[in-house]
C-alpha cells in the first residue's frame, strides 16, 4: 500500500495552513481516501507520481484553477488529476472534498486485466469540474463510511475499487503520438494472462514464463514490465490475491483449501500475504461481506 509521504497531493494540501484533514485511509490495492476542508487557500501539484479522483462535497463555488479562471467548482463536480499532471488552483471561501488516490501499480493492472491494453499506451483524461452522477454519489457514500472499523473499511475499499473502474472505463484513452518500443507483442502478453490465471495454483518460476516468450529471465522481467506495468512477481500476486478474494467472498471454503487454490505454500504465508496487500485478515475480509 502506498505511504502518505509519497503522495504529492495529500502531502501538498497537508502542509497547508488553510486545509484540514478530516480522516484518511489506506483502502489496500494502492488506492487512499481521503477527506478535506479548505478555505482560501492556493495549490499547485507538480507532476504527483499518483493519480487524483477528486469530487466536491461542499462549497467550492469559487474556486478554480489558474488557467481556467472562468471555470468553478459546485457539489457534486469531479476532477481527475493523473499522474504527471500540472495544475494551481485558487480556493475562495470554504469548500469541503473528498480524495482518492490511485498508484501507478493499481492503474496498471486495470489496463491489462480490464482493458486488455498495455498501461503505457493508455492515459487518464485531465478533467476539471465534470458531472457524473454516479460517480458522485459513490464518492456521498464513501464519506459516509466509518474508515477506522476494519469492517467498514473493507467496503469502502470494494466502492473505491468500483469507482476506479468507471473512471477507467469512461475516462481513459490513448497517449497521443504513442510510439512504442520494446515490450512484449500483444499475443505474447494476452497468452501470459490466460496461462497466469489458469495456473494461479501452481508454482510458477520466472523461467517457465520466459520460456514461453523464448526469452532469457533477464530479458523477459525487463520486457515484462514495459508491458505490463509491473514486474512478473508483483502481477502474479495481484492476480492470486485476486482470485482469493473472489473465493472468499463467494463461498464457505477453508482459508487453507483457498492459499493451496491461489498458489500459497501455507494459510500462515497467505493470510500474512493477503493483511499486507489489504489491510485485513482473510477471516476479517469474509465477515465484512457475509
Amino acid at each position: 500500500m502506498p505511504s502518505l509521504d509519497t503522495l504529492q497531493v495529500f502531502q501538498s494540501l497537508n502542509s497547508s495552513p488553510n486545509a484540514r484533514l478530516e480522516q484518511s485511509a489506506s483502502l489496500g490495492d494502492g488506492m487512499v481516501a481521503a477527506l478535506w476542508n479548505n478555505r482560501h487557500d492556493a495549490q499547485e501539484y507538480h507532476a504527483p507520481s499518483h493519480h487524483t479522483l477528486s469530487c466536491y462535497i461542499d462549497g467550492g463555488l469559487d474556486t478554480f484553477r489558474r488557467e481556467q479562471p472562468g471555470n468553478k467548482g459546485a457539489p457534486g463536480k469531479l476532477c481527475i488529476l493523473p499522474a504527471g499532471h500540472q495544475s494551481a488552483w485558487v480556493v475562495n471561501g470554504e469548500l469541503r472534498l473528498a480524495h482518492l488516490y490511485v498508484s501507478p501499480e493499481q492503474f496498471a493492472l486495470i489496463c491489462v486485466t480490464m482493458l486488455d491494453r498495455e498501461p503505457r499506451e493508455l492515459a487518464l483524461r485531465e478533467k476539471t469540474f465534470i458531472d457524473d452522477p454516479l460517480q458522485a454519489q459513490r464518492f456521498g457514500q464513501l464519506i459516509q463510511m466509518n474508515w477506522s472499523e476494519p469492517g467498514e473499511r473493507l467496503l469502502t475499499s470494494s466502492l473505491a475499487h468500483d469507482m476506479l473502474n468507471h473512471t477507467m472505463l469512461n475516462q481513459v484513452g490513448l497517449r497521443n503520438g504513442l510510439r512504442l518500443k520494446g515490450g512484449l507483442a500483444p499475443h505474447l502478453r494476452r497468452q501470459l494472462i490466460e496461462f497466469i490465471d489458469s495456473h494461479l495454483a501452481d508454482p510458477l518460476s520466472l523461467g517457465q514464463l520466459a520460456g514461453m516468450c523464448a526469452l532469457s529471465e533477464y530479458h523477459f522481467a525487463r520486457m515484462f514490465r514495459e508491458s505490463f506495468g509491473l514486474p512478473p512477481h508483483q502481477y502474479l500476486l495481484a492476480r492470486r490475491l485476486h482470485r482469493a478474494r473472489h473465493l472468499l467472498r463467494s463461498g464457505t471454503q477453508a482459508f487453507g483449501d483457498i492459499a493451496l487454490d491461489c498458489g500459497f505454500a501455507s494459510a500462515s504465508h497467505f493470510s500474512n500475504r493477503f493483511r499486507q496487500a489489504v489491510g485485513a485478515t482473510p477471516g476479517e475480509y469474509r465477515l465484512a461481506f457475509a
